[in-house]
Protein backbone atom coordinates (compact mmCIF):
# COMPACT_ATOMS: atom_id res chain seq x y z
CA UNK A 1 0.00 0.00 0.00
CA UNK A 2 1.17 3.42 -0.67
CA UNK A 3 2.32 5.89 1.97
CA UNK A 4 3.54 9.27 1.01
CA UNK A 5 6.77 11.10 1.77
CA UNK A 6 5.96 12.48 4.79
CA UNK A 7 8.22 15.79 3.39
CA UNK A 8 6.22 16.29 0.40
CA UNK A 9 5.80 19.97 1.76
CA UNK A 10 9.34 20.83 2.80
CA UNK A 11 10.06 22.76 -1.04
CA UNK A 12 7.39 22.82 -3.28
CA UNK A 13 6.48 26.37 -3.66
CA UNK A 14 2.24 26.80 -3.73
CA UNK A 15 1.26 29.94 -5.43
CA UNK A 16 -2.25 31.75 -4.88
CA UNK A 17 -4.88 31.10 -7.94
CA UNK A 18 -5.94 34.66 -8.62
CA UNK A 19 -7.66 36.22 -6.04
CA UNK A 20 -8.97 32.82 -4.40
CA UNK A 21 -7.82 31.29 -1.15
CA UNK A 22 -6.65 28.34 -3.64
CA UNK A 23 -3.14 27.18 -4.04
CA UNK A 24 -1.43 25.25 -6.85
CA UNK A 25 1.68 23.90 -6.96
CA UNK A 26 4.06 25.71 -9.07
CA UNK A 27 4.41 22.71 -11.30
CA UNK A 28 1.44 20.27 -11.72
CA UNK A 29 0.92 16.96 -13.18
CA UNK A 30 -0.80 16.38 -16.19
CA UNK A 31 -2.43 13.21 -17.40
CA UNK A 32 -3.12 13.97 -21.45
CA UNK A 33 -0.08 11.42 -22.47
CA UNK A 34 1.13 8.57 -21.17
CA UNK A 35 -2.39 7.53 -18.55
CA UNK A 36 -4.49 5.69 -21.13
CA UNK A 37 -5.74 2.24 -22.08
CA UNK A 38 -2.63 1.57 -24.08
CA UNK A 39 0.17 2.54 -21.65
CA UNK A 40 2.11 0.43 -18.46
CA UNK A 41 -0.66 0.51 -15.50
CA UNK A 42 2.71 0.55 -12.85
CA UNK A 43 4.30 3.05 -14.78
CA UNK A 44 1.72 5.48 -14.39
CA UNK A 45 0.90 5.03 -10.86
CA UNK A 46 4.47 5.46 -10.09
CA UNK A 47 4.41 8.93 -11.70
CA UNK A 48 1.39 10.24 -9.68
CA UNK A 49 3.55 8.59 -6.49
CA UNK A 50 6.47 10.37 -7.50
CA UNK A 51 4.42 13.47 -8.30
CA UNK A 52 2.68 13.44 -4.68
CA UNK A 53 5.96 12.64 -3.09
CA UNK A 54 7.49 15.92 -4.67
CA UNK A 55 5.07 17.67 -3.18
CA UNK A 56 2.62 17.77 -6.43
CA UNK A 57 -0.98 18.12 -5.56
CA UNK A 58 -2.68 19.42 -8.51
CA UNK A 59 -3.14 16.32 -11.27
CA UNK A 60 -4.79 17.77 -14.47
CA UNK A 61 -7.13 15.54 -16.20
CA UNK A 62 -10.11 15.96 -19.01
CA UNK A 63 -13.21 14.05 -20.41
CA UNK A 64 -11.11 12.68 -23.70
CA UNK A 65 -7.58 12.16 -22.22
CA UNK A 66 -7.02 8.42 -23.14
CA UNK A 67 -6.79 7.27 -26.81
CA UNK A 68 -9.67 5.95 -25.79
CA UNK A 69 -11.96 8.75 -24.24
CA UNK A 70 -12.28 8.21 -20.91
CA UNK A 71 -9.22 6.38 -20.13
CA UNK A 72 -7.19 8.59 -18.02
CA UNK A 73 -9.93 8.94 -15.80
CA UNK A 74 -10.60 5.31 -15.19
CA UNK A 75 -6.82 5.16 -14.99
CA UNK A 76 -6.60 7.78 -12.30
CA UNK A 77 -9.82 6.49 -10.46
CA UNK A 78 -7.69 3.31 -9.84
CA UNK A 79 -4.77 4.43 -8.65
CA UNK A 80 -6.99 6.27 -6.27
CA UNK A 81 -7.93 3.24 -5.52
CA UNK A 82 -5.22 1.95 -4.56
CA UNK A 83 -4.20 3.89 -1.84
CA UNK A 84 -4.31 7.78 -2.88
CA UNK A 85 -7.64 7.63 -1.96
CA UNK A 86 -6.74 7.93 1.47
CA UNK A 87 -4.73 11.53 0.54
CA UNK A 88 -7.95 12.91 -1.16
CA UNK A 89 -8.17 15.85 1.07
CA UNK A 90 -4.55 16.90 0.06
CA UNK A 91 -5.26 16.48 -3.96
CA UNK A 92 -6.32 18.91 -6.55
CA UNK A 93 -8.47 17.39 -8.87
CA UNK A 94 -8.96 18.76 -12.09
CA UNK A 95 -11.35 17.71 -14.93
CA UNK A 96 -12.44 19.12 -18.54
CA UNK A 97 -14.83 19.14 -20.73
CA UNK A 98 -15.63 20.40 -24.45
CA UNK A 99 -14.03 18.89 -27.19
CA UNK A 100 -15.42 15.67 -28.86
CA UNK A 101 -16.22 12.99 -26.39
CA UNK A 102 -19.52 10.62 -27.28
CA UNK A 103 -21.19 10.24 -30.74
CA UNK A 104 -24.07 12.71 -31.45
CA UNK A 105 -24.74 16.12 -30.94
CA UNK A 106 -24.15 16.10 -27.21
CA UNK A 107 -21.04 14.98 -27.26
CA UNK A 108 -19.38 16.59 -29.94
CA UNK A 109 -17.48 19.67 -29.52
CA UNK A 110 -19.73 22.05 -27.50
CA UNK A 111 -20.29 24.22 -24.61
CA UNK A 112 -23.80 23.52 -23.94
CA UNK A 113 -25.41 23.27 -20.41
CA UNK A 114 -26.37 19.13 -21.88
CA UNK A 115 -23.02 18.26 -22.74
CA UNK A 116 -20.84 19.49 -19.60
CA UNK A 117 -23.52 18.75 -17.25
CA UNK A 118 -23.92 15.18 -18.54
CA UNK A 119 -19.77 14.90 -18.97
CA UNK A 120 -19.05 15.94 -15.31
CA UNK A 121 -21.77 13.11 -14.07
CA UNK A 122 -19.36 10.48 -16.26
CA UNK A 123 -15.99 11.84 -14.98
CA UNK A 124 -16.81 11.33 -11.23
CA UNK A 125 -18.57 8.18 -12.00
CA UNK A 126 -15.12 6.95 -13.69
CA UNK A 127 -12.83 8.67 -11.05
CA UNK A 128 -15.34 7.74 -8.46
CA UNK A 129 -14.85 11.03 -6.47
CA UNK A 130 -18.30 12.71 -5.07
CA UNK A 131 -16.68 16.35 -6.68
CA UNK A 132 -13.87 17.59 -8.62
CA UNK A 133 -11.78 20.93 -7.30
CA UNK A 134 -11.88 22.47 -10.93
CA UNK A 135 -14.17 21.77 -13.75
CA UNK A 136 -12.94 23.85 -16.97
CA UNK A 137 -14.97 24.14 -20.07
CA UNK A 138 -12.17 23.27 -22.59
CA UNK A 139 -12.28 25.23 -25.29
CA UNK A 140 -14.46 27.73 -26.13
CA UNK A 141 -17.67 27.63 -28.03
CA UNK A 142 -19.14 29.93 -30.86
CA UNK A 143 -22.04 27.87 -31.69
CA UNK A 144 -23.43 28.30 -27.38
CA UNK A 145 -23.80 31.63 -25.41
CA UNK A 146 -21.41 32.45 -22.81
CA UNK A 147 -24.56 32.89 -20.48
CA UNK A 148 -25.15 29.03 -20.75
CA UNK A 149 -22.09 27.48 -20.53
CA UNK A 150 -21.33 29.73 -17.50
CA UNK A 151 -24.66 28.57 -16.00
CA UNK A 152 -23.81 24.98 -16.64
CA UNK A 153 -20.22 25.16 -14.65
CA UNK A 154 -22.06 27.47 -12.03
CA UNK A 155 -24.75 25.11 -11.75
CA UNK A 156 -21.56 22.32 -11.38
CA UNK A 157 -20.80 24.82 -7.91
CA UNK A 158 -24.53 24.77 -6.61
CA UNK A 159 -24.73 20.72 -6.81
CA UNK A 160 -21.69 20.29 -4.71
CA UNK A 161 -19.85 18.08 -8.08
CA UNK A 162 -17.09 20.65 -8.60
CA UNK A 163 -15.82 23.64 -6.28
CA UNK A 164 -14.14 25.84 -8.50
CA UNK A 165 -14.91 26.44 -11.94
CA UNK A 166 -12.28 27.38 -14.55
CA UNK A 167 -11.78 28.25 -18.17
CA UNK A 168 -9.23 26.99 -20.92
CA UNK A 169 -7.76 27.87 -24.66
CA UNK A 170 -10.07 31.14 -24.45
CA UNK A 171 -8.41 34.30 -25.44
CA UNK A 172 -8.55 37.64 -23.62
CA UNK A 173 -11.76 39.49 -25.24
CA UNK A 174 -13.86 35.75 -23.97
CA UNK A 175 -12.21 35.36 -20.96
CA UNK A 176 -13.28 38.98 -19.98
CA UNK A 177 -16.86 38.33 -21.20
CA UNK A 178 -17.42 35.24 -19.27
CA UNK A 179 -15.84 36.76 -16.34
CA UNK A 180 -18.60 39.20 -15.76
CA UNK A 181 -21.57 37.02 -16.30
CA UNK A 182 -19.41 34.68 -13.29
CA UNK A 183 -19.27 37.75 -11.18
CA UNK A 184 -22.72 38.45 -11.67
CA UNK A 185 -23.52 34.51 -10.25
CA UNK A 186 -21.01 35.05 -7.84
CA UNK A 187 -19.34 31.54 -9.49
CA UNK A 188 -15.85 30.88 -7.88
CA UNK A 189 -14.44 31.24 -11.43
CA UNK A 190 -10.18 30.88 -10.44
CA UNK A 191 -8.24 29.66 -13.64
CA UNK A 192 -7.78 29.64 -17.41
CA UNK A 193 -5.61 26.81 -18.07
CA UNK A 194 -3.78 27.97 -21.72
CA UNK A 195 -1.04 26.87 -24.26
CA UNK A 196 2.23 29.12 -23.41
CA UNK A 197 5.72 28.26 -23.78
CA UNK A 198 9.18 30.02 -24.81
CA UNK A 199 7.93 28.64 -28.70
CA UNK A 200 4.17 29.93 -28.24
CA UNK A 201 4.17 33.08 -26.99
CA UNK A 202 0.29 34.25 -28.59
CA UNK A 203 -0.78 34.97 -24.89
CA UNK A 204 1.54 37.52 -24.47
CA UNK A 205 0.40 40.00 -27.73
CA UNK A 206 -3.26 38.89 -27.04
CA UNK A 207 -2.71 40.69 -23.07
CA UNK A 208 -4.07 37.42 -21.24
CA UNK A 209 -1.92 37.97 -18.35
CA UNK A 210 -3.01 41.61 -18.04
CA UNK A 211 -6.58 40.73 -18.47
CA UNK A 212 -6.44 36.99 -15.61
CA UNK A 213 -4.94 39.81 -13.16
CA UNK A 214 -7.42 42.45 -13.71
CA UNK A 215 -9.98 39.67 -13.40
CA UNK A 216 -8.40 38.51 -10.37
CA UNK A 217 -7.84 34.84 -11.81
CA UNK A 218 -4.42 32.97 -12.24
CA UNK A 219 -3.25 31.17 -15.15
CA UNK A 220 -2.24 27.52 -15.56
CA UNK A 221 0.12 26.38 -18.33
CA UNK A 222 -0.31 23.59 -20.37
CA UNK A 223 2.40 22.39 -23.28
CA UNK A 224 5.02 24.46 -21.40
CA UNK A 225 7.72 22.65 -23.66
CA UNK A 226 6.05 22.50 -26.77
CA UNK A 227 5.22 18.70 -26.76
CA UNK A 228 8.79 18.02 -25.99
CA UNK A 229 10.64 20.39 -28.23
CA UNK A 230 12.22 22.12 -25.57
CA UNK A 231 13.64 19.34 -24.11
CA UNK A 232 17.46 17.86 -25.04
CA UNK A 233 15.80 15.02 -26.68
CA UNK A 234 15.95 16.51 -30.45
CA UNK A 235 19.17 18.40 -29.85
CA UNK A 236 20.98 15.70 -32.25
CA UNK A 237 18.44 13.31 -33.74
CA UNK A 238 14.89 12.14 -33.13
CA UNK A 239 14.73 9.17 -30.69
CA UNK A 240 12.82 6.27 -31.96
CA UNK A 241 10.41 6.33 -28.64
CA UNK A 242 9.82 10.18 -28.89
CA UNK A 243 6.59 11.82 -29.58
CA UNK A 244 8.03 12.54 -33.39
CA UNK A 245 9.95 9.68 -33.19
CA UNK A 246 6.40 7.35 -32.71
CA UNK A 247 4.77 10.08 -34.86
CA UNK A 248 2.18 10.94 -32.03
CA UNK A 249 2.49 14.90 -32.70
CA UNK A 250 2.56 17.19 -35.07
CA UNK A 251 5.70 19.21 -33.98
CA UNK A 252 8.01 17.22 -36.29
CA UNK A 253 7.18 19.49 -39.07
CA UNK A 254 8.91 22.24 -37.20
CA UNK A 255 11.79 20.85 -36.15
CA UNK A 256 14.01 21.97 -39.27
CA UNK A 257 17.58 22.89 -39.31
CA UNK A 258 16.28 26.45 -38.18
CA UNK A 259 14.71 25.54 -35.20
CA UNK A 260 17.22 22.86 -34.23
CA UNK A 261 19.45 25.66 -34.19
CA UNK A 262 17.68 27.95 -31.75
CA UNK A 263 17.38 24.32 -29.67
CA UNK A 264 21.08 24.07 -29.05
CA UNK A 265 21.42 27.73 -28.74
CA UNK A 266 18.94 27.56 -25.67
CA UNK A 267 20.35 24.74 -24.70
CA UNK A 268 23.78 26.46 -24.75
CA UNK A 269 21.87 29.64 -22.28
CA UNK A 270 20.29 27.12 -20.09
CA UNK A 271 23.91 24.95 -19.07
CA UNK A 272 25.21 27.88 -18.58
CA UNK A 273 22.99 28.75 -15.63
CA UNK A 274 23.04 25.45 -14.19
CA UNK A 275 20.14 23.92 -15.65
CA UNK A 276 18.83 21.40 -18.60
CA UNK A 277 17.04 22.89 -21.45
CA UNK A 278 13.52 21.90 -20.27
CA UNK A 279 14.15 23.12 -16.79
CA UNK A 280 15.31 26.33 -17.98
CA UNK A 281 12.05 26.45 -20.00
CA UNK A 282 9.87 26.25 -17.07
CA UNK A 283 11.51 28.66 -15.04
CA UNK A 284 11.04 31.16 -18.18
CA UNK A 285 7.19 30.66 -17.52
CA UNK A 286 7.40 31.39 -13.77
CA UNK A 287 9.74 34.17 -13.82
CA UNK A 288 7.87 37.33 -13.61
CA UNK A 289 4.86 35.39 -10.75
CA UNK A 290 1.74 35.64 -13.34
CA UNK A 291 1.61 32.19 -14.42
CA UNK A 292 0.17 29.83 -10.97
CA UNK A 293 1.36 26.70 -12.23
CA UNK A 294 2.76 24.84 -15.28
CA UNK A 295 1.42 21.52 -16.08
CA UNK A 296 4.17 19.19 -16.88
CA UNK A 297 3.98 15.87 -18.60
CA UNK A 298 5.98 12.67 -18.36
CA UNK A 299 6.55 9.25 -19.64
CA UNK A 300 8.63 7.95 -16.58
CA UNK A 301 9.18 9.19 -13.10
CA UNK A 302 11.82 10.31 -13.53
CA UNK A 303 11.28 13.34 -15.31
CA UNK A 304 8.64 14.37 -12.94
CA UNK A 305 11.70 15.00 -10.79
CA UNK A 306 13.90 16.53 -13.59
CA UNK A 307 11.26 19.10 -14.38
CA UNK A 308 10.29 19.80 -10.69
CA UNK A 309 13.60 21.24 -10.60
CA UNK A 310 12.91 24.18 -12.54
CA UNK A 311 11.02 25.86 -9.18
CA UNK A 312 14.21 26.51 -7.22
CA UNK A 313 15.70 28.63 -10.56
CA UNK A 314 12.81 30.96 -11.99
CA UNK A 315 15.03 34.38 -11.70
CA UNK A 316 16.78 35.02 -14.38
CA UNK A 317 19.50 37.90 -15.34
CA UNK A 318 18.90 40.60 -17.38
CA UNK A 319 21.34 39.28 -19.71
CA UNK A 320 20.21 36.10 -19.39
CA UNK A 321 16.48 37.35 -20.55
CA UNK A 322 17.86 39.68 -23.45
CA UNK A 323 19.79 36.39 -24.78
CA UNK A 324 16.93 34.03 -24.81
CA UNK A 325 15.00 37.01 -26.19
CA UNK A 326 17.66 36.91 -29.28
CA UNK A 327 17.43 33.63 -29.58
CA UNK A 328 13.82 33.41 -30.18
CA UNK A 329 13.68 36.25 -32.73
Amino acid sequence: MYCANEKRYDEMIYNFCGKSGLRLPAVSLGLWHNFGDDDIYSNMEKMVHTAFDLGITHFDLANNYGPSPGAAEENFGKILDNGMRAYRDELCISTKAGYNMWSGPYGDRNGSRKYLTASLDQSLKRMRLDYVDIFYHHVFDPNTPLEETALALDNAVRQGKALYVGISNYNSEQTSEISKIFKELKTPFIINQIEYSMLNRWIEDDGLKETAQENGIGLIVFSPLKQGLLTDKYLNDIPSDSRIGKGNTWIGESLNPLMIGKLKKLNEIAQNRGQSLAQMALSWILRDGKITSVIVGASRPQQIIDNTKAIYKSNFTEEEIKKIEEVLL
